[in-house]
């Protein structure tokens, strides 16, 4: 009867704690209904930086909780077949999307973009960034934040 109880205790291993990141439309949404900031990783399935983003930087324990707890986190791969909506009813593919967030000046991948729904602005930051580097851009975007929600009515 020990022993049982013993092997019960054994087989709960703790989890790291991950990024619940969310499709395009769904977070997006969210995004706009909680007043978040979206964060939309633009990756590819091929970008080798990008997969070294999701090693190193978003397994990082502070970035994961800051995240999850200030962010609306969206994975976006526009190579993927798809229609995604940004609220104004029409659909538009993933290619669509990428120029309209991009201001059609898309910049390779790793892209990271903003949303701050305060504002309705979208900020495009291209690039790996390590942790130290990818939290001053997350800093910048909530001083940006801050600023746009002081001035709020």
């Amino acid at each position: 009867m020990m022993a049982v109880g013993f092997l019960g205790a054994t087989t709960h291993v703790e989890q790291k704690p991950e990024i619940e990141w969310m499709d395009f439309n769904t977070g997006f949404e969210l995004a706009k209904q909680e007043g978040k900031v979206a964060v939309i990783d633009c990756y590819t399935d091929w970008c080798g930086w990008c997969k070294v983003m999701d090693k190193k930087t978003f397994s990082d324990t502070g970035i994961i909780r800051r995240f999850n707890e200030k962010y609306v986190a969206i994975k976006f791969n526009p190579e993927k077949a798809g229609k995604y909506s940004v609220g104004s009813g029409d659909s538009l593919s993933g290619r669509q999307l990428l120029m309209a967030m991009s201001n059609n000046k898309p910049s390779g991948y790793p892209t990271f973009f903003f949303y701050v729904p305060q504002g309705q602005k979208m900020f495009q930051v291209p690039g790996y960034q390590d942790v130290e580097k990818f939290t001053v851009t997350l800093d910048g975007v909530d001083r940006y934040k801050k600023t746009v929600t002081s001035k709020a009515p």
